[in-house]
């Protein structure tokens, strides 16, 4: 009798208490819910407050939704790239249900048949593997509604922070579950998405200086990441056929049902949906206008010059016919920014200045923009006026020039705002604008790179012209390509095609990130950060402006009660005020004019730069070079000391050296020397220059670059003194890039060839000089010629970090997008 009581019992607790228990589905939602927060809308969850844990209640199987991971708070180190709000990758997800589990599953969209025949669809579809990002136990049931745990997918390190401290050497890092925990004030969900954030513990051993600097105990990371799904749009988004004449990042995939006689990748631009109200009328209001919301939190005056930047957009899509169509407003105090139905232009904090960024969630099925996303750095406009200050700063009183300056600096925010904007439109970078536009400062487009037009006025220098003031013409003429909406029966590709030949009737062209690297590529007027629509006349004008700044430079340049020391953040873009202008022109050496041209549209295709100005580039990089203009004044050499207590003698805002805490004279020099030779003697610019000769006997050759730099260099000092010396220094700088080109593997055999002969020539001069001018450099090429591994040149003293914060490298590659690349949405499209 007892027995069987017994038995009765643990049947009973059998059969009734797993009904509580995920992954025995037998409990009603209802039931096991009960006591839980319930949060509707687009996928509801529950908040199960006893167990700390976020229920998803899924109906939607087999139906396609977006979901993409993001950061709502950073780590607040431009070099880690871990920011406020930075966007991850998207991915077209679905939920599948087997039995007792629920796969999300990603369909590869790499891979496609655009087909209405299921077989040739499948054939695809099984060809190619699929992902699946996660497999969830049935926890309850209810209809066709199933109730599982997202709490282990939501614990998880989705935007890669693991990895990006360990690409960035700052440690070997791990997610801590038991500091992990689920943020409720910023999990929420909407009727067309829904929001669900946390916040995670990466814990690590040994972490790099970037953690040190920003972290309070930086072996432990703390940040919360957001995940967001988010409902497709709906059908009806017309996509637009990618053309290389004019920029449009976008989607691109293979489809195999396409006929052999074309192309099997199908390429579509991104953009956001924009339709008129009326298709058939000039002017016309948009059926649902494109708003972008500005952070709140973004500071005055700061804040209305990112709202006057932005809405510059406006007179872009009135060009195409638009009426009201691109709005710019304060984000609400209600709204959440990592809603999914914002776009937004954030305000981020970091401990340097550093990158902004302008990224897009895009659907990629179509190409369709859903969100547009700008991060802006907050010191990037104090570096600004610090480059003011240098300019025209003369702080004989508190308040002398800081309006000029506060101008300056609010204008290049203008442009900035308006810059990362465009990329969150679907426009890449067009660094040819800056030669086009119709002045001698170009100004075609804002999602060129600009650095300010300092004018000379007298003995003075004019910023009122820095940066543009509005949208440029190519911007016009790229949003009406993309965001035109033609009437029905329009033959479309061919009006596409009418508007880029009218483009180029105005003397407007496209040319983006691979086309502007300053070693790579070769063309002579697609740059960053320059001016000018000739490379070698605004290098001469730089030059010049550059002199005037540092025969003004003085105390006045930092305000009083400032420590003399910081004098030298002032100075160090003075002293390298040419330093972009100067791979500029360097790009102009061995350089090819070209157009993204197709067959038959009449463009011009591609021609080498006449030779007379690749002299000119020549003679005007040699004058970068020259001791008189590299040394440092004596004004500055008397009055920067050692810096203070608490003034981080590491700082790479100023110029490295060589003696110690002291201001070593010979730094700046050095830096400015091995910039301008490495970009002379960067390899493929080598190669280039040796083969156009061989095509043109009258064209300048990699011998006569060498033979003149030699003659330009290798003169014999006859005095002790400090212009001497940096004649001395430049001479050992160039032995040192001959020995690195002609052990480089990689090299043209050409190249390498004449880099030895130059070798030789230098040995030679070197035997007939006297005193201690060559001794080095004689010693370094014997070395050369007898043990080639043992050959060590000095580490250069390269320039302090320059753009917005990189030690002279543009992106990480990448971009954004760098760049990027940046189509690559992250790299390209920062600046």
């Amino acid at each position: 009798m007892r027995h069987g009581l017994l038995l009765f019992c643990l049947l009973f607790f059998i059969r009734i208490v797993p009904a509580q228990t995920p992954g025995n589905p037998t409990s009603t939602i209802a039931n096991f819910t009960s006591g839980m927060e319930k949060r509707a809308g687009f996928l509801p969850f529950y908040w199960d407050a006893k167990k700390g844990k976020i229920w998803l209640e899924i109906d939607k199987f087999e139906t396609e939704l977006l979901y993409y991971p993001s950061l709502a708070s950073g780590i607040g180190s431009n070099d880690i790239g871990l920011d406020r709000g930075r966007l991850g990758q998207e991915h077209i997800v679905k939920f599948q249900r087997t039995g007792p589990k629920v796969l999300m599953v990603e369909p590869n969209y790499h891979y496609r048949a655009i087909s209405n025949d299921p077989l040739e669809r499948r054939a695809v579809e099984e060809s190619f593997a699929q992902s699946i990002h996660w497999g969830f136990e049935v926890a309850a049931e209810e209809g066709n509604r199933v109730l599982v745990d997202l709490t282990p997918f939501l614990m998880q390190d989705a935007v890669g922070a693991i990895q990006d401290i360990s690409r960035t050497r700052q440690g070997n890092f791990r997610l801590d579950a038991s500091r992990c925990a689920l943020y409720l004030p910023n999990s929420k969900s909407f009727p067309q998405n829904t929001e669900l954030e946390v916040t995670i513990t990466l814990t690590g051993d040994s972490p790099g200086a970037y953690l040190r600097s920003v972290v309070p105990t930086p072996t432990s990371v703390t940040m919360r990441q957001h995940h967001s799904f988010v409902q497709l749009p709906e059908p009806g988004y017309k996509v637009r056929e990618f053309d290389p004449r004019i920029g449009y990042g976008g989607i691109e995939y293979f489809d195999y049902a396409t006929p052999v006689s074309q192309p099997i990748i199908k390429k579509y631009i991104s953009r956001h949906r924009l339709e008129k109200k009326d298709p058939k009328a000039a002017v016309s209001e948009a059926v649902k206008p494109i708003v972008y919301y500005l952070d709140p939190g973004t500071p005055e005056p700061i804040r209305t010059a990112l709202l006057e930047g932005t809405a510059w957009w406006d007179q872009a899509f009135e060009a195409a016919g638009y009426k009201g169509a691109f709005q710019v407003k304060l984000l609400p105090a209600n709204a959440d920014p990592m809603d999914v139905r914002y776009n937004l232009i954030q305000w981020v904090h970091r401990s340097t200045r550093g990158w902004s960024y302008g990224a897009s969630i895009i659907d990629p099925r179509t190409g369709e923009i859903i969100k547009g996303k700008v991060t802006l750095g907050s010191l990037r406009v104090r570096q600004d006026y610090l480059i003011a200050q240098g300019l025209v700063g003369k702080f004989d009183t508190d308040t002398a020039h800081v309006t000029e300056m506060m101008q300056m600096s609010l204008d290049r925010l203008r442009q900035l705002a308006a810059h990362e904007v465009g990329h969150t439109l679907g426009l890449p970078h067009n660094y040819i604008a800056s030669a086009q536009g119709g002045t001698v400062f170009g100004r075609a487009s804002v999602m060129d790179y600009p650095t300010m037009v300092a004018k000379l006025k007298g003995g003075s220098i004019d910023l009122s012209d820095a940066y543009t003031k509005g949208i440029g013409d190519y911007d016009k003429w790229s949003i009406i390509w993309g965001y035109q909406d033609f009437p029905a029966g329009t033959n479309e590709k061919q009006e596409l095609d009418k508007i880029v030949r009218q483009m180029h009737a105005k003397g407007l062209t496209f040319l983006t990130d691979q086309d502007a690297r300053p070693e790579s590529s070769a063309h002579p007027a697609t740059h960053l950060w320059d001016n000018g629509s000739n490379a070698v006349d605004e290098l001469k004008r730089t030059m010049e402006v550059r002199k005037v700044a540092l025969s003004h430079f003085n105390e006045t340049k930092i305000p009083a009660g400032t420590p003399m020391a910081t004098l030298e953040e002032v100075f160090v873009p003075m002293y390298l005020f040419h330093r972009y202008q100067v791979e500029a022109a360097a790009k102009v050496l061995g350089g090819q004019t070209y157009t993204n041209a197709l067959r038959g549209d009449g463009q011009p295709v591609l021609s080498v730069v006449p030779a007379e100005e690749q002299y000119r580039a020549l003679y005007a990089l040699l004058a970068t070079i020259d001791p008189q203009t590299l040394a440092v004044p004596p004004f500055v050499l008397k009055s920067i000391p050692p810096r203070p207590f608490r003034y981080n003698p590491n700082n790479r805002e100023v110029f490295k050296r060589r003696t110690g805490m002291t201001f070593d004279p010979m730094g700046p020099p050095e830096a400015a020397v091995g910039m301008t030779l490495r970009l002379i003697l960067n390899p493929e610019r080598c190669a280039r220059l040796v083969h156009q000769k061989l095509f043109d006997p009258k064209q300048l050759g990699l011998a006569d670059v060498l033979n003149q730099l030699i003659r330009t260099i290798y003169r014999k000092p006859v005095k002790q003194t400090y212009t001497d010396e940096i004649s001395r220094m430049t001479g050992l700088k160039l032995a040192e890039q001959l020995i690195s080109l002609a052990q480089n593997k990689d090299a043209d055999g050409a190249t390498r060839d004449l880099a030895h002969r130059s070798l030789q020539r230098i040995k030679k001069l070197a035997n007939v000089s006297q005193g201690r001018t060559y001794g080095l450099i004689t010693h370094l090429i014997r070395q050369y010629e007898q043990n080639p591994a043992q050959v060590q040149p000095s580490p250069v003293l390269t320039p302090p970090d320059g753009m917005p914060i990189d030690p002279g490298q543009e992106w990480l590659d990448g971009l954004l997008g760098e760049p990027a690349c940046e189509w690559e949405y992250e790299s390209p499209f920062k600046q």
